[in-house]
């Protein structure tokens, strides 16, 4: 019997977890992935930069609901967990640990031991890598490729064809959104900034205090969606994991038209009767002490400073009320190219369940090109595992009908 022969388009994190499906199925395959980046999973690599954050322990009931589109990914995410992602990684000889945050890390806290065994793994099974190799069209089964070595253009049919593409951010890594021009509009939703700072216009003074951090605020756009941590304060505005958890709620608000803003409680570990009675004037202490000595560090009496009148600085209750409850109007966000990951992407509703497009049988779709969010934290890169996974026994069950799904 002939093997089938599979395109991925895309060496990310999806892309690589489809064809490990796909590798260790027993079916007769013939694996391509096409990367237009001279290697694989660039975005990745940067992630881990800072420390790979690869998933979260946290109940996967609660864990479920950190995405926009909860019933969706649901299946797919209780399938491959945080449990099976760490048990995954053991069998590619990654220790884990998990942090006292949740969050699950490799005990080497970098990417590309991970990547390196992962991609001998693929290696070893056969599945071949096309580097340099640019999509540029797809019409049913077939993919017009460019080499980008030396420019010359394939055309080569496929029995199936898995986009792991990525959304738009962080273009020079890899994922540019070229692809969607092979879709119809209704087949997806435009792409919004998502796990990105925010924009406020300071004034000169704020300028000594860009770069620092607002330490231990709540912050919230409802108090339903009251978050604490730290906050940086940038020349542009602020931004930090503590905002991009507002990120879903400030994007409703700016689709409907709505101002943006920010509420913020400067000291939520005081009430706004301790504070009014710690902000009483002395004549033996200027203001800046009072403040400093109620727990207004620097950057929070500047941040005080800047958004609430003048008039108003010497009024213990009213200041009280205004550092735990802080307005700050906000005029957007950074480019989408910034962004960590994007919101919109390919719609639900143009994909069955197994991922494929209902309007072409031979393509199936996963990753962060797929519409749906999630705040940082480990629920990104988990999604993009999964739905690689799915995507993978998609086109198992659309190639192979007796196929048993197996990991």
């Amino acid at each position: 019997m002939s093997s089938k022969k599979i395109a991925i388009i895309g060496a990310g994190p999806a892309g690589l977890m489809a064809a490990e499906v796909l590798s260790q199925s027993g079916e007769a395959v013939e694996i391509h992935i096409f990367e237009q980046k001279p290697s694989a999973a660039r975005k990745f690599l940067m992630a881990g930069k800072t420390g790979l954050n690869i998933s979260h322990a946290e109940n996967i009931e609660q864990f479920i609901q950190r995405y926009d589109c909860p019933e969706w990914l649901a299946p797919w995410v209780r399938r491959w967990d945080a449990d099976w992602i760490q048990q995954w990684m053991a069998g590619l000889g990654i220790a884990s640990y998990t942090g006292t945050s949740g969050r699950i890390f490799p005990n080497e806290m970098k990417a590309a031991p991970l990547l390196r065994a992962w991609l001998q793994r693929l290696n070893t099974a056969g599945v071949q890598f096309h580097y340099r190799h640019a999509v540029r069209d797809l019409k049913q089964q077939t993919l017009t490729i460019e080499n980008l070595k030396d420019g010359t253009q394939t055309s080569q049919r496929f029995d199936a064809i898995i986009l792991a593409c990525g959304a738009v951010s962080w273009s020079r890594l890899g994922s540019d959104g070229a692809w969607q021009k092979w879709l119809s509009a209704d087949e997806t939703e435009d792409f919004q900034a998502s796990n990105a700072g925010v924009l406020h216009d300071w004034s000169d003074y704020m300028q000594s205090v860009f770069g620092q951090p607002l330490k231990r605020v709540d912050v919230w756009t409802d108090p339903r969606l009251k978050t604490q941590g730290d906050v940086i304060i940038s020349h542009y505005g602020m931004e930090s994991g503590l905002i991009y958890k507002q990120g879903r709620a400030l994007r409703n608000m700016q689709k409907n038209g709505l101002d943006l803003q920010l509420f913020m409680d400067l000291l939520p570990d005081q009430s706004v009767a301790q504070l009014q009675q710690k902000l009483q004037p002395s004549k033996k202490q200027s203001l800046s002490n009072v403040w400093r000595k109620a727990g207004l560090d620097t950057v929070k009496a500047s941040l005080v400073r800047e958004l609430v009148d003048k008039s108003l600085w010497h009024q213990p209750d009213v200041m009280a009320k205004q550092i735990k409850n802080l307005q700050i109007p906000l005029q957007g966000f950074r480019p989408i190219e910034e962004a960590i990951s994007c919101a919109g992407g390919v719609r639900s509703e143009a994909l069955t369940e197994h991922l494929q497009l209902k309007s072409s049988p031979f393509v199936f779709c996963c990753g962060e090109m797929l519409n749906w969010d999630a705040p940082t934290g480990g629920y990104l890169l988990t999604a993009c595992f999964a739905t690689g996974r799915a995507a993978g026994h998609g086109v198992q069950q659309a190639l192979f009908m007796n196929h048993q799904n197996k990991d």
